[in-house]
């Protein structure tokens, strides 16, 4: 975990080393089963050094992939000074080096931040988010957002995704495999079973356990960036009311704009979903009640009137 005056989450630190761990170890399944299944040493190593390279522009590229994905733009302090005066202090207060702002012409309000490291961050914001918070909530949740990439969970989020997309493309490439991809062989050694359906199967599984990796990595982490941000301001109360003004101002947009930033959900401060239960499983979020009642907790330790 990087050197801040964020609160250090011992928590955090350990599921992600797990996450890191597992994902490594589905990955060499994955390149071990293929290797058995198309009996082909040549194109195994083909897959799996295409597998890294996916991993590696994934943490390379991170902050231009998901600015790009967003259309966001990065902004200059005389473009956006009172945004800049709140990172500025928040960054001092924290001890830890200034990221990249950057701003997405979005009615969605939301913010997200992503970067290979702390000295390669942005943090970017919505222009919905800038109409719908005070100065006192925006500052809350650029604290959110600094305490990620400050824990360099953002980082571990990005290059472990790239597992499931590795086993994405096996998937859909098992399945071009069954009109003949790969020529309709079968295994000698799986009872006629052909090649496309055990690399299907394969693929699918280790997609569907990092999937379930990730979402459990993203609930616990959204809870530990509320936890760091609210005691480096030291008001909880702020956060608090800025979830539910996102979440309130979120079942305004329409499903189109929506389902057209969902694909970020998992590094937004609030997904942008809306009329749905945060509870269950495949969530990348904790529900808006655990993450309230946390910061009442904590409200109430720091010995603050609530809001």
């Amino acid at each position: 975990m990087a050197h801040s005056r964020f609160i250090k989450d011992a928590g955090l630190t350990t599921r992600m080393t797990l996450v890191m761990f597992l994902l490594g170890a589905l990955f060499v399944g994955l390149v071990v089963g293929l290797m058995l299944a198309v009996r082909s040493p040549g194109l195994s190593l083909l897959i799996g050094v295409a597998g890294l390279g996916v991993a590696w522009w994934q943490w390379y590229s991170s902050d231009k992939l998901a600015m790009r994905a967003m259309r966001a733009r990065e902004v200059s302090p005389q473009e956006a000074p009172e945004l800049h005066g709140m990172i500025d202090r928040l960054c001092a207060l924290a001890d830890m080096p200034k990221p990249r702002v950057g701003v997405a012409d979005l009615a969605i309000p939301n913010a997200f931040a992503t970067g290979r490291s702390p000295e390669r961050s942005v943090v970017c914001v919505t222009t919905g988010i800038l109409r719908t918070l005070d100065a006192e909530e925006l500052e809350a949740v650029l604290a959110h957002e600094l305490s990620h990439v400050a824990h360099r969970d953002v980082l571990v989020m990005t290059v472990a995704s790239s597992a499931g997309i590795a086993a994405g493309m096996l998937t859909r490439g098992a399945q071009y495999g069954g009109l003949g991809l790969f020529g309709g062989r079968r295994s000698n050694d799986n009872n006629g079973i052909p090649v496309w359906l055990v690399i299907l199967v394969v693929s699918l599984l280790v997609y569907a356990i990092s999937f379930f990796l990730l979402k459990l990595l993203s609930r616990y982490r959204e809870l530990a960036a509320d936890r760091a941000g609210a005691y480096l301001t030291m008001k909880p109360a702020a956060l608090a009311s800025a979830l539910q003004k996102i979440t309130g101002e979120m079942n305004t947009i329409p499903q189109q704009d929506l389902r057209a930033s969902q694909a970020m959900n998992a590094f937004f401060i609030a997904p942008a979903l809306r009329g749905v239960s945060l509870s269950t499983l495949t969530s990348t979020h904790p529900s808006l009640e655990q993450r309230l009642e946390q910061l009442a907790r904590i409200q109430a330790e720091l010995g603050r009137p609530d809001a």
